[in-house]
């Protein structure tokens, strides 16, 4: 995603919940949801999100403070 925000590491985005966030940063950078969400906008099968450390399974509903950390990462599977 560094590619996508001109190589920065962090960027500060506002937003209540995971899909807003989203949305922020689809509008500071175009075809950041293309990356992120399906057609249908759903969040895609292969990311995870994590909120302040923790992995989040509301998708796009999840929860995020003021000051949270939003963290998108391919999402890990087996058995």
């Amino acid at each position: 995603m560094q590619k996508m925000t001109g190589g920065r590491t962090q960027v500060e985005i506002e937003g209540n919940s995971v899909g807003q966030v989203i949305d922020q940063l689809d509008e500071t950078f175009p075809g950041f949801r293309v990356r992120l969400c399906t057609a249908d906008g759903q969040l895609k099968p292969d990311i995870a999100v994590a909120v302040d450390g923790e992995v989040v399974v509301d998708g796009l509903r999840a929860a995020v403070g003021p000051h949270s950390e939003v963290h998108f990462l391919p999402a890990l599977s087996g058995g």
